[in-house]
Parts: C-alpha cells; structure tokens; sequence
C-alpha cells in the first residue's frame, strides 16, 4: 500500500545537485508535446528530467485533471529541493491515476474487507445471489482474494489488482439480470486482522487501487483498534468511497442495536471520517444481517447507484491526490509570508558598506579635503611647523601591518555575518527544503564575496588621495601671499628704521605687519570655515559611491541568488495551492442518492420499526 513505485521521483544521482535545473520555465503544455514534436537538442534532458513521471491521459477532465496536472508540475520543480521520499507518495497517485484512466470508466471496483469472523465473505456471497466465497469457521477462511464481475470487459482492471483467472468469478442466479449493477466489480479480500503476514500484505495493497471500500463490522470487534488506527483513521478523507456496514445485527435486540450503531458513527467521527447524511458527501454507515438477508436489499440498492454514477475512480483518485498534499505540506506550506522586505535589503546593504569601511572612507575623504584647504590657504609659518611635525612622526616609526591585518579580518567576518542575517530572514517561516536551498544559495554567493569588495574598493581608488580642488583656492593662496607679503614689508621697513637707512616713523611699519600678521590667520579661519560644506560634500559622495558599488556586489552575489529561490518557491507553493484543491471538484455530485436525497439507507430494526422501500427514498440511520 505504502510501496515505493519505479517511477517515484527522486533526487539527484550519487549525491550531486543540480541548482541550474531550468524547470520553472517549463510548463504543462511543453511537457504535453509529443515526442515527435520535441527539440533535437533537448531530448536527453527531456527523457532523464521527465521520463520518471507517468503520462496523464486525457480521461480525467475539469478540477481533478487541473489537479493532476498541477501535481504533475510540482514534482518536476521540487526534485532538486525536496527528498525524493517526501514526494514518493505524491509520484504513486500519479502512477495509478495514468494506470487507472487507460481502464475501464464503465467499471467500478469495489472492496470488502473486514476482520476475521465479521461475515465479509457472508456479506460477499449475499450480494452476488450464489455462494461464490467460502464460509466456515476455519480461521482464516479467506487465503485469497476472489473477484465478482457483473460485466464484461474488467479483465484490464483485475490484471491490475494481481487477482489470477481461477479466482475471477460471475453471478449466476440473478445477478446478470440486475441492471443497476451493470459494471460492478466486487473483491473479497483477506481478513485485513489475519495471522498470515501476506494475507495482511494482500490487503493493504488492494486497499490502494480499488475505487472504493465496504468495511464489515460486527458487534463485538467494530471498535478494534487495529481497524480504526491502520485503515479507517488514515483513510478518513476516503469517506465518499467508504461504506461501513455493521453485519450480524441479527444477534442485537432493538436497544443494543441503537446503542452499537451509535457508538460506531461516535468512533467513525473520532476517526475524522465525515459521515453522509441529509445530502452531505461522506460514508455510508448502515445494519444489516447477511444471514438473514436483512438490510442486504438496501445495501444493493446504494451499489446500484453508487456504481451508475461511475464517478468513484475520480472520487478516489480525489481523496488520493488530498492525501498526498496533505503528507507534502510541511514540504510546501510556509507559516507567515516569507520573503526580503526593504528593510532587510537596506540593512544587508549597510552591514556591507561598514565592512568595506564607506563611512571611514567618507570620513577620511572630508578630512583630506579640509586639510589640503588649510594647507593651501595657511599662512606658510604654520605650514613650516606642520611640516616639520610630520617629519618627526615619520622618525618614530609606523607599527601598522598588524592593525592592517587584523582589520582586514574583521571585514570578512562582518561580510560573513551580514551573508548569514540576511539568508536567516529570507528563510524564516520557509519549509525546510526551501529555508535550506536559500541559504545554499547566499553561502554560494557569499563564496568570494570579501575578495570581490576588496577589488571593488580598489578599483574605485582611494577619495581620499587626489580631492578635488576648488575654483577659489588660488584666489585665497594670493590673498595668503599678500598677508605674507605686508609681514615682510612691515618687518623690513621696521628693520631699515632701526637701522637708520629710512626716516624713522614707527606707526606705519607696525601697522603693516600686524596686518599682516593678523591677515594671515584670518584668511586660513575663513578659508576653513568656507571649505567645511564642500569637504563635507565630498565626503557623503565618497561614502554614498562605495556604499552604492557594495550594495550592487552584495545585490548580484547573494541578493538575486536568494530573489530566484523565493520565486521558485512561490511558483512551487502555487502548483500546490493547485493540487490540494482549495476548491473543490466542481464537477463532483453531493452525495451518493443524486437528486433524491440522501443515500445512506436503514435497513434494520431501528424504534421496533421496519424500514421499506419508501423510507429508502431518503433516509440514513442515526
């Protein structure tokens, strides 16, 4: 029942992965071109990515082909993302829903399984009208499953199930002329409790490929264990192809038959099994006796329909295709809205610009500026003394390299960190698989990522080494002159008169030099005030062109490789919106009885009243 089917997709072979799959360019309609009409060049790729997966065939249409086919998509897309054991059970519907349509629509394979000593085989011989199965009290009685056909042509549908030709029977007495069912094929299986390990096998993989169930239950095993935790429970979204007779009612008074059937719908609703009534879609619970023949008529009848509706293949199919969505939504469905805001961009951003050092590097650029302004425009007797300064320092020595190292380690551990934030938060609330695949891919990007800024920042080259110069700076270097100059003047004048060469006059010389004096510094003060917006300019510039060049490596490197990921992510969780079927099958009648109702028929000893054909008009037992 569980098995893993040859065709089942899987990951890639011998442990490599491929990243550069190109399926989400592809499409549903590509893949349903024939062989014929494919590109040369692309038959290789074509026969290894998609052979694996079955080919639809075109007997299925409205909502449950739009699901399939969606399914179809979402296995092609996730196999480098997700284990291939996580879709194994989404590649066998796909497996039997190929296998089932290319049989026969007219026919509608119907199970009975039950426990041993539950009557199933009872219950089998009763409908066909002859005894076909073995009764007895030997346990078990059932070996083998034995097949019912009311019509020809099902020979495609019994190869399918294992089912040999000895065992392959028709109804003789009566069931031939039974019209409603025309196209019935019933299965007696194995006792699904039986001590025989392949007995159990036999059962759990028919329990797989046919449309649909009767489980017979008597009054004294109906609530075993076994039968609610291995198969009712699981196949609780089975329930529009499920029937639950409750046999031997026979052996029950009026009271204790209320009381069991009660309790056996209390444990079918604990199970998660919806139960059909007053129109509704689910299972069909109802009493009845394949001894005394009590209820059998009923159970007929609901065949009968059942079966001329032919639509329990699709509705199995349906339930098949729910529960493989169901078993992959942990691998599909992301809590909350996953993905890269603004804020996470800008902040990646700025981590990046701070390991590349912009915010230094615009720093040192204004102050760069500003002191090639007062060393232009200083008066020349500080420059002397800075001059001077910087050629003591140079005689001290430079310890350096060490700090060089050691920062340049700390940027690539900031760029590492930045990396790892940033794959964190496009991670967050994704499915594992997808969470996974976005951080591969950031750790890949991120993979030379320090070395590829470091060529940035030098292919940039330093804004602090060669600043602009602006259109006043000479005006100011004159200005500087002249002070220069009125010191000099004035102190020579001075000198002449105390040498006794000019008239001595002692205002006019000294008025001079202090101007010159004073000039000076007032030049170098108003230059420096003047050149503090420009420096500041240049700065923010010189920051803003190396956080921009950082941002755009960051951008190309982890960015967009991250970008790609969510995307297939969302074509991925959209494929299986599809699949799931947020809406229903449209297509899908409510309930078993069509227009009249309900379909769940009481036929047993129910308020010491016997129900007969008109209460089967409608009616379910409660």
């Amino acid at each position: 029942m569980n098995e893993t089917v040859g065709s089942t997709p899987g990951g890639p072979a011998s442990g490599e992965k491929r990243w550069d799959d190109g399926l989400i360019a592809r499409r549903v309609a590509d893949r349903a071109l024939p062989r014929s009409q494919a590109p040369e060049g692309g038959a290789a790729a074509e026969d290894d990515d998609e052979s694996a997966l079955p080919p639809l065939g075109g007997a299925y249409g409205g909502a449950l082909r739009t699901r399939l086919d969606a399914l179809h998509e979402l296995v092609g897309l996730s196999r480098t993302r997700v284990e291939g054991q996580a879709l194994a059970e989404a590649g066998r519907v796909l497996d039997e829903a190929a296998a089932r349509q290319r049989l026969s629509a007219r026919h509608t394979v119907v199970a009975i399984a039950g426990a041993t000593g539950s009557g199933k085989s009872s219950l089998f011989n009763a409908l066909a009208g002859v005894p076909v199965s073995e009764t007895g009290l030997r346990r078990p009685t059932t070996a083998a499953p034995i097949a019912l056909s009311w019509s020809e042509g099902a020979a495609g549908l019994l190869d399918r199930l294992g089912i040999p030709g000895r065992l392959r029977r028709r109804p003789l007495a009566g069931g031939a002329a039974d019209a409603d069912l025309q196209g019935l094929v019933l299965i007696d299986l194995p006792d699904h409790d039986s001590a025989v390990t392949a007995h159990r096998d036999q059962v759990d993989r028919l329990l797989g490929l046919v449309d649909a169930v009767i489980w017979v239950v008597d009054p004294e095993k109906y609530a075993d264990a076994a039968l609610h935790e291995r198969y009712l429970r699981p196949l609780a979204g089975h329930a529009e192809v499920t029937f639950v007779v409750l046999n031997q009612i026979d052996r029950l008074g009026t009271e204790a038959a209320d009381l069991v059937i009660d309790d056996l719908r209390r444990l079918l609703d604990e199970d998660g099994m919806a139960l059909g009534e007053h129109g509704e879609p689910g299972a069909t619970v109802l009493p009845l006796s394949a001894l005394t023949g009590e209820g059998v008529p009923e159970l007929r009848e609901l065949l009968g329909r059942f079966v001329q509706e032919r639509t329990a293949p699709e509705r199995r199919l349906a339930a098949d295709v729910d529960a493989a969505t169901a078993r992959l939504r942990p691998e599909f469905v992301a809590d909350g809205r996953p993905g890269l805001g603004e804020r996470s961009r800008e902040e990646f951003a700025h981590r990046l610009a701070v390991a590349v050092g912009a915010q230094a590097a615009g720093e040192a650029a204004e102050r760069v500026w500003r002191r090639n302004a007062i060393r232009a425009c200083g008066t020349p007797w500080l420059r002397l003394y800075r001059w001077y300064e910087r050629v003591r320092e140079h005689g001290s020595g430079d310890p350096g390299p060490a700090a060089q190292v050691e920062d340049e380690l700390t940027a690539r551990q900031r760029v590492e960190q930045a990396v790892r934030i940033v794959s964190d938060e496009a991670a967050r609330g994704l499915p594992g698989p997808w969470a996974q695949s976005v951080r591969e891919a950031a750790l890949r990007g991120a993979d030379g990522l320090p070395e590829a800024l470091d060529e940035l920042t030098v292919s940039m080259g330093d804004p602090a080494a060669r600043p602009p110069r602006p259109a006043w700076w000479p005006a100011a270097v004159l200005a500087q002159v002249v002070m220069t100059f009125l010191q000099i003047f004035g102190a020579l004048w001075l000198v002449a008169q105390i040498v006794g060469v000019v008239e001595p006059l002692l205002w006019p010389p000294v008025l001079v030099m202090v101007a010159g004096i004073v000039g000076g510094p007032l030049v170098e003060w108003a230059c420096a005030a003047a050149v503090r917006g420009p420096a500041r300019r240049y700065g923010q510039e010189a920051e803003r062109a190396l956080r921009e060049a950082a941002a755009a490596c960051g951008r190309a490197r982890v960015l967009d490789p991250i970008a790609a990921e969510l995307m297939r992510y969302r074509e991925v969780r959209e494929q299986y919106v599809t699949a799931a079927g947020a809406t229903r099958m449209a297509s899908r009648t409510v309930g078993r009885g069509g227009a009249g109702g309900g379909t769940g028929i009481g036929g047993g000893r129910f308020g010491g009243t016997r129900f007969g054909p008109a209460r089967a008009a409608g009616a379910r037992v409660r």
